[in-house]
């Protein structure tokens, strides 16, 4: 953490919300991050009373003692949702990744803080929502990127379509949270070897699997089983049921990154094994840094807000 005194000239706070973790970011008048914190205080383990406190404990030393007036915060994420901060509501496609007007001020006891939640965006046919992600779009569209496919994998993996810097359509898919309760619940939990490490083989022969035959999904997970008690050498176990739900997911989205560039946002290696796999099956995945459009976006934002203050 920062000490006050060496934050001259903060003039916002910018701030992602994750379900497990809080990152913070300190802007000058320039736009320039002159700190940034992160800790483990994500929406899971916070009740909508805790969240002050707990913005304050990361980000608190970076504020003056007294009141001179309240420094805007912008907050993006999981403190939206209902069982957030205080619930921010969604924008309906089509729309643009984030509208500065329809913000949410929250209610907060100290007097130095004026803060904002960026709202989510919900699709009503087929039903569908997204919060967090709207704000690496907004990132991302700043950059100059308006049209495309847009591809951000994780727990639940979003497929966006954008057209002239909108949100024209998306589709969530819970691949990770199928490939944790997968290895961890089911009898493949026994097919797993400790300490082992990604096996490149044997993720593409999933991913070339889980394409192909996407609709058998559930017996080509049990072959995975099988091939192991019958001796059979399929490679890492965890690796081919990532590529088993990565290829189902591919299989499902094909008319969007086989008709040209498939952005990729998010976190590292998964972006980096989404993108071996769609590089492998013909199509050209463009990997972009999640956390660098996190704060673009909000940087995005912040412009917009002052914008229509003017």
């Amino acid at each position: 953490m920062t000490d006050a005194a060496k934050l001259p000239g903060i003039s916002w706070l910018a701030a992602d919300w994750g379900t497990s973790s809080l990152r913070v970011w300190a802007i000058d008048g320039s736009g320039r991050v002159i700190a940034s914190a992160t800790s483990g205080r994500g929406m899971g383990s916070l009740t909508s009373e805790e969240y002050e406190v707990a913005f304050l404990e990361l980000a608190g030393d970076w504020l003056p003692q007294e009141p001179t007036g309240r420094i805007p915060v912008l907050v993006c994420g999981m403190a939206g949702a209902k069982q957030g901060w205080q619930e921010a509501g969604y924008s309906q496609v089509p729309c643009p990744p984030v509208d500065p007007v329809a913000l949410t001020r929250v209610r907060v006891q100290d007097p130095r803080l004026d803060v904002f939640i960026v709202p989510g965006i919900c699709q009503l046919e087929p039903p569908d929502v997204m919060r967090g992600e709207e704000t690496q779009l907004a990132g991302l569209t700043a950059s100059g990127i308006l049209d495309g496919t847009v591809c951000m994998p994780g727990t639940h993996s979003k497929w966006v379509r954008l057209a002239g810097g909108r949100v024209e359509a998306f589709a969530t898919f819970m691949t990770g949270e199928l490939f944790a309760a997968i290895t961890q619940h089911t009898i493949l939990r026994h097919s797993l070897s400790e300490g082992s490490s990604f096996d490149s083989k044997a993720f593409l022969g999933g991913v070339g699997q889980g394409l192909e035959g996407s609709s058998a999904l559930a017996g080509n997970l049990f072959s995975i089983r099988a091939s192991g008690l019958l001796g059979q050498d399929g490679g890492d176990a965890a690796s081919r049921i990532s590529g088993l739900l990565v290829g189902t997911e591919l299989a499902a989205n094909q008319a969007l990154w086989r008709e040209g560039e498939a952005h990729l946002v998010g976190d590292s290696r998964l972006v980096e094994n989404y993108a071996l796999a769609i590089r492998t099956v013909g199509g050209r995945p463009v990997v972009h840094d999640g956390e660098a459009l996190v704060l673009a976006g909000l940087k995005q934002v912040r412009s917009a807000m002052l914008e229509n203050a003017a």
